[in-house]
């Protein structure tokens, strides 16, 4: 992997992540008070799906 590549990765990341509170910023901002409510563990499945999930399509479209 080239940096190039990794900070172009990254890039898109901070772009999806702004959409969010740039777009949305009271639905955003309810949505992050609920999930602060829940379970930690529930939190780290939700976590662990997502890091899952990104490995698989970084699998197949690699």
């Amino acid at each position: 992997m080239t940096l190039q590549l990794f900070v172009t990765a990254i890039a898109l990341v901070f772009i999806l992540e702004g959409l969010g509170p740039l777009l949305f910023p009271h639905k955003w901002k309810k949505y992050l008070f609920e999930l602060s409510g829940q379970n930690q563990n529930v939190l780290r499945r939700l976590g662990g799906s997502l890091v899952t999930a990104g490995v698989v399509l970084l699998i197949i479209f690699q």
